[in-house]
């Protein structure tokens, strides 16, 4: 059965000039030339995504989209009409969204967080601004320390309102982000705890695993600098978040690995790697 805004892997049945048709149980559906992998033939398997085109027919496409069906994405407007607006989600056809599914209403060159369903009447994508509906804590699908992946929806007072695995909300923290980060953002983060009321996120890998990463990092950038960096344990957290990428916790963290792993010397200014 055909996933439609969905990735669905399909057999080349039949080739024409202009494509080559994919088998779905009845006439095909069609993938243009232009996207079809070099060296496929009739009978291999190519797994493309099927959405519906401007004549309303089913088509494939070996494109990414930037979202698909049950996801939430922040996309940007590039027309508007009297019944809805369209949005830019990667492919040549844009993501139509309905005057009623909107909130305040959208303009052009405006970016709004959306999500993708199926209308019912028509069978086509179709995207929603109303996104709070389909996202629930009250049925969780994750554990504490879980890895994830998070969307950033909102600014709040106390961090940021994220969307989990396209599921959940949680909240990251401001003592938890030692980047700039903007609405729309999407990134790896771990479930740190769960609270009846909340869910609390960090962003990055959880414990040993961020300090696994973290000392490659380390490693390397004492290498492009002549095996010495001014940076230690008393730096300025915001020097070392510029320079490092991470916070000052995980580098004294990793430090403190590469020192018990004999890698680097630790001096009065700064870490020195050892030959």
């Amino acid at each position: 059965m055909i996933k439609v805004a969905d990735y669905n892997t399909l057999t080349i049945s039949r080739a024409l000039d202009f494509g080559v048709y994919l088998d779905d149980g009845a006439e095909g559906i069609l993938l243009p030339r232009k996207y079809i992998p070099e060296g496929k033939n009739i009978g291999d398997e190519i797994k493309v995504f099927i959405y519906h085109d401007s004549e309303d027919r089913l088509i494939a496409t070996t494109e990414i989209p930037k979202a698909k069906v049950g996801e939430f994405a922040y996309l940007e407007v590039v027309s508007v009409t009297q019944q809805g607006a369209f949005l830019d989600w990667g492919l040549t056809k844009d993501l139509f969204v309905p005057k009623s599914k909107q909130i305040t209403g959208m303009r052009v060159g405006g970016h709004y967080m959306v999500y993708l369903y199926i209308d019912e009447q028509t069978g086509r994508v179709a995207a929603t601004e109303k996104v709070e509906y389909f996202l629930s804590n009250e049925d969780l699908s994750v554990k504490v320390h879980d890895s994830v992946q998070l969307l950033v929806l909102r600014r709040t007072d106390i961090g940021y309102v994220c969307i989990i695995n396209h599921r959940h909300t949680g909240v990251l923290h401001h003592n938890e982000i030692y980047r700039n980060i903007k609405v729309g953002d999407t990134f790896n983060g771990f479930i740190k705890a769960i609270r009846e009321d909340k869910i609390d996120l960090a962003a990055g890998k959880k414990g040993m695993e961020r300090v696994e990463d973290e000392a490659g990092k380390i490693l390397r950038l004492l290498e492009e600098n002549n095996g010495y960096l001014p940076y230690y344990d008393k730096s300025d957290p915001e020097e070392i978040y510029d320079f490092f990428g991470m916070s000052k916790k995980t580098f004294k963290m990793t430090i403190g690995t590469l020192y018990k792993q004999r890698k680097i010397e630790l001096t009065q200014t700064g870490i020195r790697l050892i030959p």
